[in-house]
């Protein structure tokens, strides 16, 4: 039960990375920060790069939280 949900979650954090990496890829950032600042400076339109900004919060704050539901089931296991 808890291998299969942990599998599971570990294939939704390589999917949400991907994703992540493929909106930065897509405008050239590496990370979100230059993402914003490539904005900022009116490198890219804002339209549809902010949209593509918060997409990618998104999907590093989901898998931040994956993430810790990951660690807690693995510390639920190890203490059983």
């Amino acid at each position: 039960d808890t291998a299969t949900e942990i599998e599971l979650l570990s294939k939704l954090i390589y999917e949400l990375r991907n994703s992540y990496n493929a909106i930065l890829g897509f405008h050239g950032a590496q990370d979100e920060a230059e993402l914003l600042l490539k904005i900022e400076e009116g490198t890219l339109a804002e339209h549809p790069a902010y949209e593509h900004y918060l997409a990618v919060r998104i999907l590093d704050d989901t898998r931040e939280t994956v993430r810790t539901i990951i660690s807690e089931r693995l510390k639920e296991t190890n203490r059983k």
